[in-house]
């Protein structure tokens, strides 16, 4: 029995090899940015100082509510960095030089935001500098939403960096709320130098709206899914 000739292998063409950098895996771009947050959120609480005087120590704790606030409002506040951050790389494929700079500066920005909320904390405490106080935690944050800006726009940028888990109705949605985000944070920055409760209250407002669910970050079609086999 004769054996079956085999066939000469054609030499393949070797494949170019993908540029230094060019294709970065964004996990380790999640994570530490994950640890920078997580110490940023938990400083603020070492920020507030026990009172002095302990002989009327339910006194004492209630003159603290100006640290209560900042620390409350900034850490709901650095929460909702942290949740957009993923929701931002949850959509991005890679993360080039470009991107790990910008987000670079974004956690600049944040480890920045404990002494922001103590300084808030002191002013309300005592009285005077309060509008600079706002302005300079508002101005802290809205820079924080300029970086969110300038990170989603270079990704999504004829979508070089943009994964396919997300649509073009998803792209614009999410960049809807990230430029709300600027103006949001921006006008209570101005009303702070004005009526500095106000600004704060305008801040706490942000917290809360931005927690709800970006309309058509889904697909349709997956919302669908999801909704069939809900039920």
């Amino acid at each position: 029995m004769t054996e079956p000739v085999q066939e000469p292998q054609q030499p393949t063409e070797p494949q170019e090899p993908t540029p230094f950098g060019v294709e970065r895996d964004p996990a380790r771009v999640v994570a530490f940015s994950d640890a920078v947050i997580a110490i940023a959120i938990t400083l603020l609480v070492l920020e507030i100082r026990p009172p002095q005087n302990t002989r009327d120590l339910p006194h004492g704790l209630a003159l603290l509510w100006p640290s209560y606030l900042a620390y409350v409002v900034t850490f709901m506040l650095i929460g909702q960095v942290w949740a957009n951050h993923h929701i931002m790389f949850d959509h991005i494929r890679h993360a080039d030089r470009v991107v790990l700079f910008l987000n670079t500066l974004l956690l600049m920005d944040i480890a920045f935001l404990p002494f922001a909320a103590s300084v808030l904390a002191e002013a309300f405490r005592d009285g005077h500098g309060r509008r600079t106080a706002v302005l300079l935690h508002g101005a802290t944050f809205a820079l924080a939403a300029v970086l969110f800006n300038a990170i989603w726009w270079y990704a999504r940028h004829d979508r070089r960096l943009i994964a396919a888990t997300i649509d073009a109705a998803g792209v614009k949605a999410v960049s809807r709320r990230f430029r709300l985000a600027v103006a949001w944070l921006g006008t209570g920055t101005v009303l702070g130098t004005l009526f500095p409760v106000l600004g704060v209250l305008v801040f706490a407002a942000f917290v809360l709206y931005y927690w709800l669910p970006i309309a058509g970050e889904i697909p349709s079609r997956r919302r669908r899914r999801v909704r069939r086999n809900r039920a």
